[in-house]
């Protein structure tokens, strides 16, 4: 095989490996977008605290689990990391957003970047304005499939990120409360007069979004082995990108948008400059707004007054 496509096929797993992280991301923004019209600019930061949580697990079980085994270690974090990142997101919801319904989307807007910034410098006050090194819990293995090499984070990154996505369509389209869900997101008013809590359904929604970010967190520091109080930001305008890109409001255009532009964004660091792999990703959302405003999978509806 030459060298060339090997290049091109490393690039392109790469890619799908951070495009993971995004889609995981981008779906907290579809699933609140769908139910209440809001785009949550607070969720990269949300992502960024499941990040922090993650190393926080780490050194604690460090302190008082030295030598447990990784079986026990990564379980860990993740729990602990979602479960302190979903008690935020209802958090936030419930004093930030809760409070304006009703009011013009533009508020909420407005509100939900203040309370990026305020996350944002929170994390800065607790953990310090520099980067954070994340130690290695998986032994630095590499996973050989004929051209391709993959570390074991990696691959544990995409085998996460993949399960909870399939459980994610799982939960969405077979159980009563995510049937719920799309019962709001189509018409909540109906929904409630047919005994839907759509104050319930609502908090649910930024609960499984924020468990979501909380993880592609955890596997966004395991796999670059550091966070910094900022990751979120730029993170979090990425995995909007994608929301877009697949479709803002569908779930499977949110995991279809971050695969894409994840893929796309690993072949551009590649074949142009690493340093152009930011202005892709926008470069993207740019090309799609102006073609197909609705994204990839997503409908054009009429505007809800």
């Amino acid at each position: 095989m030459s060298s060339d496509i090997q290049l091109f096929l490393q690039q392109l797993v790469n890619g799908l490996a951070i495009g993971m992280v995004y889609a995981l991301i981008a779906l907290g923004y579809t699933m609140v977008y769908g139910v209440i019209q809001l785009i949550n600019f607070a969720h990269g930061e949300i992502f960024m605290v499941g990040g922090y949580l993650a190393l926080t697990a780490i050194w604690i079980m460090a302190s008082i689990f030295s030598g447990a085994p990784v079986w026990f270690v990564l379980p860990s974090l993740f729990f602990f990391s979602m479960l302190g990142s979903a008690a935020l997101g209802g958090v936030v919801e419930k004093t930030a957003y809760k409070p304006l319904r009703g009011s013009p989307k533009l508020t909420a807007l407005i509100t939900s970047i203040g309370v990026s910034f305020f996350l944002q410098n929170a994390v800065m006050l607790i953990y310090g304005a520099r980067e954070q090194n994340v130690p290695e819990i998986l032994p630095p293995l590499r996973v050989e499939l004929g051209a391709v090499s993959l570390s074991l984070v990696q691959c544990v990154l995409m085998t996460v990120s993949l399960a909870l996505m399939v459980f994610l369509t799982w939960f969405v389209r077979r159980t009563k409360l995510g049937k719920a869900m799309r019962a709001c997101a189509e018409n909540p008013e109906a929904a409630h007069l047919v005994g839907i809590s759509t104050d319930r359904i609502i908090r649910l929604t930024f609960l499984i979004g924020s468990a979501l970010a909380a993880v592609a967190g955890a596997l966004f520091a395991l796999n670059y082995g550091s966070i910094n109080f900022h990751d979120g930001y730029l993170a979090g305008l990425k995995a909007f990108t994608a929301a877009v890109l697949g479709g803002i409001g569908s779930i499977p255009g949110a995991m279809l948008g971050g695969v894409l532009l994840g893929v796309c964004e690993g072949l551009g660091a590649a074949y142009l400059s690493s340093s152009w792999k930011d202005v892709i990703a926008f470069l993207i959302l740019v090309v799609v707004l102006l073609c197909k405003p609705s994204g990839l999978l997503g409908e054009n509806l009429p505007e809800k007054v």
